[in-house]
């Protein structure tokens, strides 16, 4: 695996300071579940506020491929397809050379019943279109957001129909509000920039979960254990933001949608009123309805100078099927289970 572009000074366990991330364009996961489920389970005016936060923080950019799109499968409904991503750019505009660091595909199914989320490991070895094989996350490089997209659809034979970003800062400050989150680390590490972590249940900060989120070059799997960390995360996340101590505190439901929004970077058609009708869609997802997958790989070469992930290809077919056809619970392989512990 390749290291880092960028390392910051994690905080290590004791919890001593560390220093604030480089790039305000260092982007990470977007718990775009989270934002959506409770923007729809508060009423009246507070909900006019909340939705003010929406229209007034969330930036639009060009993330979707220009020209046709790929035909959504009759099967699917209106089954949602959201790629949820990061990237390493240190640059001023989004995918301006950068790689993307997070890749994980979110599918919310026809009856909003179901909320699937598939980390696709940065170090996939794919076809780019124009570009050959290469690593998925170089795709990014190539054509920012849109390339990325493309990619993605046609490895999948499916049509993606949101994209969202988030800054890492947004991820630190949202995990604050809710008073910090309790994590399952299934391996300790100790890395410099990154923490200091025995296995087994710890309360994390902010920047001690952005931190645990990041690590990689000491666990076994790489970056696919990064994937199922971050995973722990959303689900995390999700369960404190759902809980009655968060959406019965005006101040905290607010501050953390704000703490989200403002780092938030979505597709120029995610518009907030496609956004609104979506949550309002959601209002009876729970945590039990949130089901974590790593894409399929078969093993691990070095090719070109290069370590990267081999792609199973028989079982992304597979996984594609169920995405495009919205049949996901058909669709068993790689499931992971966050925060479970042994």
């Amino acid at each position: 695996m390749t290291a880092d572009t960028d390392v910051d000074t994690a905080e290590a366990q004791s919890g001593a300071k560390r220093r604030k991330p480089v790039s305000k364009l260092k982007v990470a996961l977007l718990s775009l579940a989270s934002i959506l489920t409770v923007l729809v389970l508060v009423g009246g005016g507070f909900a006019l506020y909340l939705n003010h936060l929406l229209d007034a923080n969330v930036k639009h950019g060009a993330m979707l491929p220009v020209g046709s799109q790929p035909a959504k499968n009759p099967g699917a409904g209106d089954a949602q397809n959201i790629l949820l991503l990061g990237s390493d750019s240190r640059d001023q505009e989004i995918g301006a050379g950068s790689r993307s660091d997070v890749i994980q595909l979110m599918h919310i199914d026809n009856d909003r019943s179901r909320i699937d989320i598939i980390h696709f490991p940065r170090d996939m070895y794919v076809d780019i279109p124009g570009h050959g094989k290469n690593k998925i996350n170089a795709a990014y490089s190539y054509g920012g957001a849109p390339l990325l997209v493309q990619t993605m659809q046609s490895m999948l034979n499916l049509r993606i129909d949101h994209v969202a970003q988030i800054d890492f800062q947004g991820f630190a400050d949202l995990t604050d509000t809710l008073g910090g989150v309790r994590l399952y680390v299934p391996q300790g590490f100790d890395e410099p920039g990154f923490g200091t972590w025995t296995k087994g249940w710890h309360d994390m900060n902010g920047e001690q979960a952005l931190g645990f989120v990041r690590e990689r070059h000491q666990l076994a799997q790489g970056d696919l254990d990064r994937g199922r960390n971050q995973q722990a995360w959303i689900q995390a996340v999700l369960a404190k933001t759902l809980s009655a101590g968060t959406l019965l505190n005006p101040v905290t439901l607010s501050t953390a949608i704000d703490d989200v929004t403002r780092y938030t970077t979505v597709d120029e058609s995610f518009d907030s009123s496609t956004i609104r009708s979506l949550a309002l869609s959601l209002r009876n997802i729970r945590g039990e309805d949130l089901h974590f997958k790593t894409a399929p790989i078969s093993g691990f070469e070095n090719i070109g100078g290069q370590d990267v992930d081999i792609v199973d290809t028989q079982l992304l077919a597979q996984l594609g099927k169920a995405l495009a056809t919205d049949q996901m619970s058909t669709y068993t392989e790689g499931t992971n289970v966050p925060n479970a512990g042994d």
